[in-house]
């Protein structure tokens, strides 16, 4: 079908394009008639390529009930069932680290459905509903599930009338790994089911692990008896022999029921109806929340979250407190802050988080904290204007700022001032790997962060190497020396324990070898052992131009870039992740921690220290600055980035570029260049040049081989982007 789209939509343009030749012809405006048959030929070689379309063969127009077509469609569907779903979910969970809150999916109504099916990218559903099918199915759960359903929300409920045994199958096992919220719905005789008990002992264990957002309904039992195992539950556990699972289900029930939920006994006079309607009302606004991916495993995050919740005391007074977190770079102080806005954005009036505060312009900083307050485009055009703003606009509003890797003090002045800045009641998080910046600011309370425990770090390497909370015996020991040479560093755990993954013994001893002549708390050469791991040059070179160039651009622009410089993008891409050297964040963006990034920029600059023209890749603005200057570039340089703030006086002849034949990417901001593009190597596939000088695009700059060309005018009014991606 997407074929005759295509093709009918081929033939309106060339039924168009006739009826203007025929006008034109009747005319005599042969000039004119010549110009549109340009205009067909141009078009016709842009649909084409736009269209990804080839000649279609009869089959291509055969009915599409045959089974040709049925196998065709069959084999396609196939290609984005759970494996896919679950990669991608790995994937947007990994963006934990350094990136931004997950949009809600899209939805899609239906009923119990097969995991395969995934309604939207990164969850194959958007609720779990656990209950127990004897209880609540025909009633209180069925008429849940019909209002979640016309709401158009996607929930799983389980259609099998009555489970035999205690092991959940691998469908459920799925469904509540996919899910983004789980409901438990407690009823009488929830506890009399070992099968409900496994389940809710999984989805408890996707809380922690995957940041799954559960929710209790307490149906027609008390929440103490939940949680003390008193009244039904008692005598439900009576029935239950197996210490070790009765152990686990106990710590399950214990910690679901101290989560907020809804209590029916207590809720709207008991009105099944209205309540039903209450709680599918705030699971779709939960869903339409921007929830920050914390991290693939959260590891020890529940704790630190109670710990810095006793310093902010929200709900307890109306003062305005900073709170101050600090810790060396890779100890997970982002991942925390991530987990706290979480647990508490939706109690105050207005909410920012504000990123990487040390490596942005500070009036930038202020237009994105009063757009994410305001929920309105502010005009900033200087700092002081920005902090005066700031100053102004929030007195009266209860707000919550974390403000993320803050590294000078004049930084936290002009963004959020003092606290005669903001409401009664508003928090405002700090995170820092300098402690003294907090204390000449003056927060309230410090928290410093000092790594995980031995087993928090246990347990997080095996995690990302074995894909599970325990590590096989064979693997104990050597676990626990990686574990004493990575001293609590969430970053070098995950990156190293994704490395070792699915290696044999003697591989972990190999790995070990190496670790063990780093000497301890060096972490960028901890980290350097997963570059060296990876098998081709490659992947190799695809970190590499990330680390470079790439950092916070779309994922699908940056993979076609990647491929136009033969490097196979989508399986480099997919082992970066899985090894968390990139994660994706929000908007599908490429993101890498920043002591990641400056490790690739290490290895660059180690290719040749004293001699930046003899390095693959330049970036640092008085290498580039020199290497311009002088026309000293050479075959070596495959990639160049200049950012410089404004248009300056100093402009570079385009003859600097005539000896860099093998430049791939070149990014310019606001740089002025002078002479003729002749002199671009034909190898460039990326050209990205914001602050352009001139009003119109060289035809030398559309070199034969190029990918993409981002470019914008100088002047805010004539801006214009180009983008032959595709």
């Amino acid at each position: 079908m997407k074929a005759m789209d295509n093709w009918s939509s081929l033939g309106k343009l060339l039924i168009m394009v006739l009826v203007l030749l025929s006008y034109h012809y009747a005319h005599r405006n042969c000039g004119l008639v010549f110009d549109v048959l340009i205009f067909l030929l141009c078009s016709l070689g842009l649909v084409f390529r736009q269209m990804n379309i080839s000649i279609p063969d009869k089959a291509s127009f055969s009915n599409p009930c045959s089974p040709s077509s049925s196998s065709s469609s069959s084999s396609s569907s196939s290609a984005s069932s759970p494996s896919s779903s679950t990669s991608s979910s790995s994937s947007a969970s990994s963006a934990s680290s350094t990136s931004s809150p997950s949009s809600s999916s899209s939805s899609s109504s239906s009923s119990s459905a097969s995991p395969s099916a995934s309604s939207s990218k990164g969850s194959l559903y958007e609720v779990f509903i656990s209950f127990r099918g004897e209880d609540t199915r025909k009633n209180f759960t069925g008429h849940l599930h019909e209002a979640l359903t016309k709401a158009g929300i996607n929930a799983f409920i389980d259609d099998e009338e009555l489970r035999r045994g205690e092991d959940i199958t691998t469908e459920l096992v799925q469904a509540i790994q996919g899910s983004r919220i789980s409901i438990i719905v407690f009823s009488r005789r929830y506890a009399d089911s070992s099968w409900c008990l496994e389940e809710l002992v999984k989805i408890m264990e996707c809380r922690r692990t995957l940041g799954q957002l559960v929710l209790p309904i307490f149906y027609d039992v008390d929440p103490s008896n939940v949680r003390k195992l008193t009244g039904s539950f008692a005598q439900s556990f009576l029935k239950h022999t197996d210490e070790k699972k009765v152990e686990r289900w106990r710590a399950a029930l214990t910690e679901a029921s101290n989560l907020s939920g809804w209590d029916l006994k207590n809720t709207l006079d008991r009105h099944e109806a209205k309540f039903i309607r209450m709680i599918t009302n705030q699971v779709t606004v939960k869903l339409n929340n921007r929830y920050f991916n914390v991290a693939p495993y959260q590891v020890g995050i529940d704790t630190r979250v109670l710990n810095i919740s006793n310093y902010l005391g929200i709900g307890d007074s109306d003062d305005v407190r900073v709170i101050g977190i600090s810790g060396m770079g890779g100890i997970g102080k982002t991942t925390i802050v991530k987990a706290i806005y979480n647990e508490f954005y939706e109690r105050f009036e207005g909410k920012s988080f504000l990123e990487k505060v040390r490596e942005k312009k500070l009036v930038k900083l202020q237009k994105q904290l009063l757009f994410d307050i305001l929920q309105t485009k502010t005009k900033v055009s200087s700092v002081a204007v920005g902090t005066a703003l700031v100053g102004e606009r929030f007195r009266r509003l209860r707000v919550l700022v974390i403000v993320d890797d803050v590294d000078d003090v004049k930084q936290l002045r002009e963004l959020v001032g003092n606290c005669h800045s903001f409401g009664p009641g508003s928090r405002i998080i700090i995170t820092t790997r300098n402690e003294r910046v907090l204390k000449e600011f003056a927060v309230d309370e410090i928290y410093r962060e000092n790594g995980m425990d031995q087993e928090e770090a246990l347990e997080l390497l095996s995690w990302h190497a074995f894909k599970s909370s325990w590590c096989p015996s064979q693997y104990l020991v050597l676990t626990r020396e990686v574990v004493n040479y990575c001293g609590g560093l969430p970053l070098a755990l995950e990156v190293l324990g994704s490395t070792i993954f699915k290696r044999s013994v003697n591989e972990w001893r190999s790995i070990l070898d190496e670790l063990k002549m780093i000497p301890r708390g060096e972490i960028q050469a901890q980290l350097k052992i997963s570059y060296d791991g990876l098998n081709d040059h490659y992947k190799r070179q695809i970190f590499l131009d990330i680390a470079f160039f790439f950092i916070g651009m779309d994922k699908n622009d940056v993979m076609q870039i990647l491929d136009g410089c033969g490097f196979y993008a989508t399986t480099g891409i997919e082992v970066l992740l899985d090894r968390c050297l990139v994660t994706i964040g929000r908007k599908n963006k490429i993101m890498m921690h920043d002591l990641l990034r400056d490790m690739g920029r290490d290895i660059v600059h180690a290719e040749n220290p004293g001699f930046p023209r003899e390095r693959s890749r330049l970036w640092h603005p008085k290498d580039v600055h020199d290497v311009l200057i002088d026309k000293s570039g050479t075959e070596k340089i495959e990639g160049l980035a200049l950012n410089l703030p404004s248009l300056e006086e100093t402009s570079f002849s385009t003859d600097a570029f005539r000896n860099m034949k093998r430049l791939r990417l070149l990014q310019l901001n606001y740089v002025r260049l002078t002479g003729g593009y002749r002199c671009l190597s034909k190898k460039l596939r990326w050209l990205c040049w914001h602050g352009f000088p001139l009003e119109f695009i060289p035809i030398e700059l559309c070199q034969p081989n190029i990918v993409a060309i981002d470019m914008q005018y100088r002047h805010a009014l004539n801006k214009f982007f180009v983008s032959i991606l595709g």
